[in-house]
């Protein structure tokens, strides 16, 4: 079984196709691979596509799902759309509910001069298209997911080409270090440091040497893998550092091009908040007009971690405030989750009702329906079936946003 389901995470489609199938043979033998849905759902994981710190296919994170007893699960790859049609068709072999959605970050004329949700970057904003059910069909949609890959690149060979500058005698072939770590050549940051710390290892096999290199570079050495690359990323690719350059009008596409896209695509313009603190989402309805004016139709709240159900801080005030602001556009709510978590602590601020003024007059029934995009997760806690024109005022026809390949769950499953 382990063997199998590290095959899931193979960068070759026919080694991923061969054991999902094997692993669904083996789940038609062992009930317990295939429990019955429970009222949890992940809509918001990346995959290998963009970057998974587990390493998860699309493949694999719909198993995975499905084993755990996730009613419905949802990918997010950054910039891209290459998880789609893998994540759709593993998702109706295993019998999971389906979600597939893009983040990119655009740029807001209008907040040109304001922070949004993205730290130290006046008019740049995590942006997001939710429920594509294919790729795009026309040439404009076409060109303009290759544009988004294309300037992705770009700025990644501009990165590595500053930092190597930095971190000599440790530097970085982008072609031959960075694009193997990917199955499709969509490199993030993250691939990029851990480009760095395996280029670094090579050239520094004495462990004692390794580590004086990285804190005479960095300041400090971290045995963790993870905090090690963390570091570098925040030393030599965030701002201060030498990779680092300022965003800005031209560095990613417009909010309203990006828009026009996703709905061209038959998907639905998604408005990413986080928590309301920046100057940017302190106007929030200024912000809430700009985005619906450009097609947004749907709100965002990420992530689920910087909330706490009964905590009175501003963080949860802004959050009741926003909740009630989407409710006057008739926008739908998706919280980001974690497999484990489930959205549980942002549900809980939607049932407690006594928090914050802004809360006071949300009702539990509610609060669930807002959960979780209105997408058909569990019946069991009343979400509908479909998400269409009826749902979401500004977007356009009648499209499936959540492919029902799972049976219905009974009442009170």
């Amino acid at each position: 079984m382990t063997e199998l389901e590290q095959a899931l995470d193979s960068f070759d489609p026919g080694t991923r196709q061969n054991a999902l199938r094997l692993l669904c043979e083996r789940a038609k033998r062992d009930p317990t691979l295939r429990p019955p849905p429970k009222p949890i759902l992940n809509l918001h994981c990346h995959t290998f596509y963009s970057y998974n710190a587990y390493g998860y296919s699309p493949s694999s994170f719909a198993w995975r799902a499905r084993k755990a007893g996730l009613a419905a699960a949802g990918v997010v790859d950054f910039d891209v759309l290459d998880a789609l049609e893998e994540f759709l068709d593993a998702g109706r072999l295993v019998g999971l509910k389906t979600c597939v959605s893009v983040e990119t970050r655009v740029f807001v004329p209008e907040f040109a001069t304001r922070v949004i949700n993205s730290p130290g970057e006046p008019g740049i904003a995590y942006h997001m298209g939710v429920g594509f059910t294919s790729l795009p069909q026309s040439d404009t949609g076409k060109a303009f997911l290759d544009s988004m890959r294309r300037t992705v690149e770009s700025r990644n060979r501009d990165l590595v080409a500053r930092v190597n500058t930095f971190t000599r005698p440790v530097e970085l072939d982008y072609d031959r270090d960075v694009l193997p770590l990917t199955p499709k050549g969509n490199a993030t940051e993250r691939h990029i440091c851990e480009a760095y710390e395996r280029k670094a290892a090579k050239a520094f096999p004495d462990k004692g040497a390794l580590t004086a290199f990285w804190k005479e570079k960095l300041g400090d050495c971290p045995v963790d893998s993870a905090k090690l690359q963390a570091l570098i990323r925040s030393k030599t690719m965030k701002r201060g550092g030498i990779g680092y350059v300022q965003p800005g009008q031209g560095s990613f596409p417009l909010m309203a091009d990006m828009n026009r896209f996703v709905l061209e695509s038959g998907a639905i313009p998604t408005l990413a908040w986080l928590d309301g603190t920046s100057d940017g989402e302190k106007a929030i309805k200024e912000l809430f007009e700009v985005a619906k004016s450009t097609g947004a139709a749907a709100l965002n709240i990420i992530p689920d971690r910087n909330y706490t159900p009964g905590v009175k801080d501003q963080k949860v005030k802004n959050l009741y405030a926003v909740i009630a602001l989407a409710e006057q556009h008739h926008f739908p709510i998706i919280v980001g989750t974690e497999m484990k978590r489930a959205g549980q602590q942002v549900r809980g601020l939607l049932r407690d009702g006594g928090t914050c003024t802004a809360g006071a007059g949300l009702p539990e029934r509610r609060a669930y329906r807002l959960w979780a995009f209105r997408v058909a997760a569990a019946e069991s806690v009343g979400l509908p079936q479909r998400v269409g024109a009826k749902d979401v005022s500004d977007c356009r026809g009648e499209e499936r946003v959540l492919r029902k390949t799972g049976p219905r769950l009974a009442a009170g499953q």
